[in-house]
């Protein structure tokens, strides 16, 4: 006799052997264990390729060519691999992006360039609009460079299984507005905005808007160019697989590139990186975002994994995304919908990234039992268990092994 537990076995082997992308799980470091990875929005699984890579330029370019390395290739990677990024993973024209600094300190640089621009240019943009659950770092900079700069916040209360939608950006936005801040999915709910007509919205008010890009870079489309981004930031640990630290990216549009004076001013951002001058020239074009020494062997990795999303590309990836979200949240019905646990994430594809929360008052000591047990989700208060599914490295039956895990956990603690 037929068990509902074998019907959803051979439904997940059913849909890991339809899957085209199914052979790229081999090119991932680990994903052959039994370990279940559900963290892969936070911490990308390395790629094979990136270990080679690395020892390789260890041995031949670091310790074969030592610091002509920076006159041979290195100096210009932050450019090459921030092209690569652009056309590959969010639709931007060459010269606009570049790989330099972490998340926070590209976040800093452009919101605080930006304002400032907007306000010489008209001294009434005071305001940088931001919602209440975007993620902290973003919430933490905008009251800082508020504060800093002798403008204030203006706060768009948001659900937290959503996000922001048009009619509260514009009623957000004004002649006041500066500054926009919007994270494209919300690190919590996973929430999907629409990019598009959020952008035009504020720039409707006369507003320049920054896209944090963190949670969809190299997991749903992003058209920066043809959706008229202003400013963008994404990291490269999370679905570009970089690893623990890994360089941000920061997208610039050509047409304000002259406009904005980044304030960390360095080295690396001057005209002539070598003059040693006495005073800083801003460089042209993108260079100018620089400040200091680029982090040349955090880049590789992202490197690799920009080439391989090139290779797949973010469609077929965004549709392994769809399907295992979709089947993840159909796991939650049937398995953990009884237990008390809700899923705190849009139901419709269209309005969701690539995670799905999980909502039950115990799972703070639910992600802490299954860590022990190699299934890795993670946290978010309140009481929100994460389920991360990198497409390319992650199955359908490692996704129902996760969730039964889940179901067990929640079951034995709530028991």
């Amino acid at each position: 006799m037929t068990t509902i537990a074998d019907e959803l076995t051979a439904r997940a082997a059913e849909l890991d052997a339809a899957d085209p992308l199914a052979p790229y799980r081999d090119a991932f470091i680990g994903a052959e264990s039994p370990l279940v990875y559900f963290d892969g929005n936070s911490l990308g699984r390395p790629l094979r390729r990136s270990a080679e890579t690395l020892g390789r330029f260890v041995h031949e370019e670091w310790g074969g060519r030592l610091i002509r390395g920076w006159d041979e290739s290195w100096m210009e990677l932050p450019f090459r691999i921030g092209d690569a990024i652009g056309r590959s993973v969010i639709g931007a024209a060459p010269g606009q992006t570049v790989i330099g600094d972490s998340t926070t300190v590209l976040l800093y640089k452009l919101i605080r360039a930006a304002f400032d621009a907007q306000r010489a240019a008209d001294p009434a943009r005071v305001e940088i609009v931001i919602d209440t659950d975007n993620f902290p770092t973003d919430r933490y900079l905008v009251e800082g460079i508020a504060a800093e700069r002798g403008g204030r916040v203006r706060w768009i209360d948001v659900d937290r299984s959503a996000g922001v939608s048009a009619a509260q950006l514009r009623d957000a936005t004004g002649p006041a507005t500066a500054v926009v801040v919007i994270s494209q999915i919300a690190y919590r709910s996973g929430y999907l905005a629409d990019a598009e007509a959020l952008t035009r919205i504020a720039h409707d008010a006369g507003a320049l808007i920054l896209w944090d890009l963190c949670h969809s870079a190299g997991s749903v489309a992003v058209q920066a160019d043809a959706w008229g981004f202003d400013l963008a930031v994404g990291c490269t640990y999370k679905y570009l697989n970089g690893g623990p630290g890994a360089p941000a990216f920061a997208y610039v549009a050509e047409h304000l590139q002259s406009r904005l004076a980044q304030p960390i001013q360095g080295w690396m951002g001057t005209a002539d990186v070598f003059a040693m001058g006495p005073g800083y020239t801003p460089a042209p074009g993108i260079r100018r975002v620089l400040s200091g020494t680029p982090p040349i062997i955090g880049m590789l990795p992202v490197r690799d994994m920009v080439d391989l999303i090139a290779e797949v590309g973010v469609p077929a990836i965004r549709e392994k995304s769809v399907a295992l979200t979709e089947f993840a949240i159909a796991l939650a019905d049937d398995l953990l919908a009884p237990l008390g646990v809700t899923v705190a994430s849009p139901r419709d594809a269209a309005e969701r990234g690539g995670h799905v929360t999980l909502q039950h008052p115990s799972m703070r000591d639910v992600t802490a039992r299954l860590w022990t047990q190699d299934v890795i989700p993670d946290y978010r208060d309140p009481g929100g268990l994460r389920i991360g599914l990198s497409p390319l490295s992650t199955s359908f039956a490692e996704t129902l092994a996760g969730m039964r895990a889940v179901r067990d956990a929640v079951s034995t603690i709530t028991s």
